[in-house]
């Protein structure tokens, strides 16, 4: 069984014995046209913000798509696929490749990271993208497209909010002065945890808070804003971008049970100051777990 002093940030596949790392001069050109495209779409997406909708349902009632989701999606598949036809897509709306591992050079995208948000809303919403090389996360790109707030990140180059870059996370965070992103879920009757641990949590706590975007809940652990978010249920392309921005700061992300995240599968998620981690994955999660 791992250990709690083992518990890192990193994906199943992160490996250098079996996988090589993409050169940073390729990281670079790569990140600045993502960037491009990224902001583009943004334009975009501000300038119709006000058009009609067509809005359709997936996995159920609240799962929502909206045109602008696909319209969103196929933009970067577009762009990704005629000037790097060698890469591949995993994106959430069906403009993508079959993607079987991540070997190779992979775009996770989520066009519209909180959907509900920008239907009900026309804010709190964001662009999603992770840039993966052989399973290592090489660029992440969160943009909070009404806020026009780019963050950013990447490998071993720091993370930004647009064109500051973000401190590394405090040493000095103690769970009971912590802010954390936590949706409703956790504290209602469920199949994963005994909501009354979870309750405990919330009154343990200083504050919690949920936006409706993984995505952008991420980013404000990243910032510091929030000390930790956690997720029930996951989708590769919700939280990959994440997952960089907030490795280069030196926070950490795994599953709830402390394993490593597996991105070619959905996922429960537990991404925060390392000086939390063990806490929040010991007192509560696993004493809690059903």
């Amino acid at each position: 069984m791992t250990s709690m002093s083992q518990f890192v940030s990193m994906t199943v596949y992160e490996d250098s014995r079996r996988h090589t790392l993409m050169e940073q001069s390729t990281r670079q050109a790569l990140f600045k046209q993502a960037r491009e495209w990224v902001l583009e779409a943004g334009r975009t997406i501000r300038e119709k913000i006000d058009d009609p909708l067509v809005i359709d349902t997936k996995s159920n009632e609240n799962d929502l798509v909206t045109t602008m989701d696909k319209e969103t999606e196929q933009f970067f598949a577009s762009k990704i696929k005629g000037k790097y036809p060698g890469h591949l897509l995993f994106g959430e709306e069906g403009y993508g490749d079959k993607i079987e591992s991540l070997d190779g050079t992979i775009w996770i995208v989520d066009p519209i990271d909180g959907t509900m948000n920008f239907v009900h809303q026309k804010r709190n919403f964001a662009i999603s993208i992770g840039i993966y090389h052989d399973g290592i996360g090489e660029i992440g790109l969160i943009y909070d497209v009404m806020g026009d707030v780019l963050y950013h990140a990447q490998r071993n180059s720091g993370a930004y909010k647009n064109n500051q870059q973000l401190k590394q996370l405090s040493f000095s965070v103690d769970l009971r002065e912590s802010i954390l992103g936590l949706n409703h879920f956790w504290l209602c009757e469920n199949s994963l945890v005994d909501e009354r641990v979870m309750q405990r949590l919330v009154r343990t706590v200083r504050g919690t808070r949920s936006t409706g975007s993984a995505a952008l809940e991420m980013a404000y652990v990243a910032e510091g804003v929030f000390d930790g978010y956690l997720a029930m249920r996951l989708s590769p392309w919700d939280i990959a971008a994440g997952m960089v921005i907030i490795n280069e700061v030196g926070g950490v992300t795994t599953d709830r049970h402390g394993h490593p995240i597996n991105l070619l599968e959905k996922t429960s998620l537990v991404t925060c100051n390392k000086q939390i981690q063990s806490t929040i994955l010991k007192e509560f999660l696993e004493k809690g777990k059903k």
